[in-house]
């Protein structure tokens, strides 16, 4: 028994490594396919509005079939938001902390304007609703912990109760992070005229002024109370 039972150990613990295995190949196949189909649908929407598009033509121009697309995606707009996530949003969110935000929108808008037609006409002209939800989502954390770094600066007032704390903490930090959102798809709509450079140099420029004004004049109002 104590024979059979040292070699079923690792025989057990070898299945599982291949299990593993097989799901990260599987993982990279997806992915791989994925991106295919994504590189297709862009390269087509440079020459032929969205609406005309067919997922047979995506498909046919990647050499696959409908079936395969309906296995990794519902719909074209489907494909547009996952597009979204995968090469924009992906990018802002890896890494992303306060002290490199203003990196990390630079690199998002660096690479937006190197796929200017996708962004400029999906945004503009199709749906972009998820991709801004995305981005505000990001830009919202990164400004509640601003925020909160703050605030841990100072002495706080203890008869502020923390329901009405955090909701305030929260209205700021939406007010700051659609500003950002909307200087950011108003520049992809507009045609992206100015740099990646110069709009992440405004909107710093934009966000240090607000946190000076807005943020820290709020703590400054509940120390007072």
């Amino acid at each position: 028994m104590t024979f059979l039972g040292l070699i079923d150990i690792p025989l057990r613990n070898d299945i599982i490594i291949f299990k593993n295995s097989m799901r990260s190949v599987c993982m990279s196949d997806a992915s791989i396919t994925k991106k295919a189909i994504a590189k297709s649908f862009k390269h087509i929407l440079k020459n032929k509005n969205f609406e005309k598009i067919t997922i047979a033509e995506i498909t046919a121009k990647c050499g696959l079939n409908r079936q395969t697309f309906y296995y990794h995606f519902q719909d074209k707009y489907d494909l547009i938001n996952w597009i979204f996530y995968q090469e924009a949003i992906m990018v802002i969110r890896k890494d992303l902390t306060i002290d490199n935000w203003d990196t990390k929108v630079l690199d998002l808008l660096s690479t937006m304007k190197e796929e200017q037609h996708f962004y400029q006409t999906t945004l503009k002209d199709i749906d972009g609703t998820e991709f801004q939800n995305y981005l505000f989502t990001v830009t919202k954390e990164i400004f509640m912990e601003m925020i909160e770094r703050l605030g841990n600066d100072r002495k706080m007032n203890p008869e502020v109760t923390p329901v009405t704390t955090q909701q305030k903490k929260t209205f700021t930090a939406e007010f700051l992070s659609y500003g950002v959102v909307g200087m950011i798809i108003d520049w992809a709509q507009s045609g992206m005229t100015q740099s990646p450079e110069e709009i992440t140099s405004s909107i710093k420029d934009i966000i240090n002024g607000a946190r000076m004004f807005a943020v820290s004049r709020y703590f400054q109002e509940l120390t007072k109370a």
